[in-house]
């Protein structure tokens, strides 16, 4: 007898990320919103800690190589109903960001939308607040840019700057009505992988066990207004049960929704629970001690290394990550509070939540775990 497919399949593009690894363990719950899902994860390479039973099939393919996404993606272009979007690559600038993230998810939908069977329903893009705020990682337009005034909303008009996720959201909306998509905008991801280019938690990790085993201060490497004012986090679980939600929820079929835990910090109170997660003596902040986080972290590099080594951890290079701590700098650095409203996510039905401080703790103990960190 032939096999029935499964209703829900899934393409998880970037499933080595820190969302990605959340989603694909979210969607192989017995109780996943849409299940059963068959998942199949998709990135340039599989890392040794990914575990291997929270996808059906891995599969190691570059997005930005046309035949090589044909290749291996056409295989399976008649199974798949939803894809999630996770994979982020950062060039120089956010122009040249653009272009090779615009071909790579155009060169999976190509794929995908070829067959003459193709079965995709639903596109689910990962975005973030750089929406609301412009390119603000790129020193050619950083200190030109105007964001809006927080709490962000959802329906706040486009900023006059270039911005990889309103190209990549304008590919999505120029398929419909052939598929739906759903975007989703995240503060600041807390979670776990070797892989994420925005990867605070893991950063903030190496700078502390490098002042640990350098005997420096864990200083805080933002100003005095994100010291003393709000800010806000998304729990990688949290972004994987709303995209999920959205996915195959018909309300929420075309739209976008904020996805942050629903809490706020200062960022005094957000050093105070690091220096406790990472057991580190607890510094108060002098803005008269003006350093360059950066600068530091390359002249460590060598130290992180010794520190891999010694503890027997996954290696991670030090120049894989200075893309991750310059965006900690910038947005440390920031002269308003960055805060996104939940409202409109509640008012379509998802009322999801997150206990910030809790999270760091959880995903600073899974990436020990994994052994990324001491």
């Amino acid at each position: 007898m032939a096999k029935i497919p499964s209703p829900s399949v899934a393409l998880v593009v970037g499933v080595t990320g820190m969302v990605g690894l959340s989603l694909a363990e979210a969607l192989k719950m017995p109780n996943a919103v849409g299940g059963p899902w068959k998942v199949y994860g998709t990135a340039r390479s599989k890392p040794n800690w990914f575990p291997s039973s929270i996808v059906d099939q891995f599969i190691s393919f570059d997005a930005s190589d046309l035949d090589d996404t044909i290749n291996n993606v056409s295989p399976i272009s008649d199974e798949v109903t939803h894809v999630f979007w996770l994979a982020i690559q950062v060039r120089k600038n956010e122009e040249a960001t653009i272009f090779i993230n615009s071909v790579m998810l155009k060169n999976v939908l190509h794929v995908l939308k070829s067959s003459a069977r193709s079965s995709l329903r639903h596109v689910t893009l990962q975005t973030g607040t750089k929406h609301y705020m412009g390119p603000i990682f790129d020193p050619s337009h950083g200190n030109q840019l105007v964001a809006h005034k927080s709490p962000f909303h959802e329906d706040m008009p486009r900023l006059p700057y270039p911005n990889l996720y309103y190209a990549l959201e304008d590919i999505l909306a120029s398929y419909t009505p052939s598929f739906s998509y759903s975007v989703h905008r995240s503060s600041i991801i807390i979670g776990a992988s070797s892989r994420s280019v925005y990867n605070a938690l893991l950063c903030l990790a190496v700078y502390a066990n490098i002042c640990k085993h350098q005997g420096f201060p864990f200083r805080y490497p933002g100003n005095r207004y994100t010291w003393e004012h709000f800010s806000d986090a998304s729990d990688a679980r949290l972004l994987a049960k709303q995209q999920i939600w959205a996915a195959v929820s018909e309300k929420a079929k075309n739209q976008a929704f904020n996805c942050t835990n629903g809490d706020v910090f200062t960022g005094k109170g957000l050093w105070e629970v690091l220096c406790k997660v990472f057991n580190v003596e607890f510094v108060p902040f002098d803005e008269k001690e003006q350093f360059d986080l950066v600068e530091m972290m390359k002249e460590n590099a060598l130290v992180w290394d010794r520190i891999v080594e010694e503890h027997g951890l996954l290696k991670t290079e030090m120049e894989d990550m200075v893309t991750g701590f310059n965006a900690i700098i910038a947005i440390l650095n920031l002269e308003f509070q960055l805060v996104s409203s939940m409202t409109k996510s509640r008012d379509f039905g998802f009322f999801g939540y997150a206990d910030t401080f809790k999270s760091i703790e959880m995903w600073e103990r899974r990436l020990q775990d994994m052994k990324i960190i001491p």
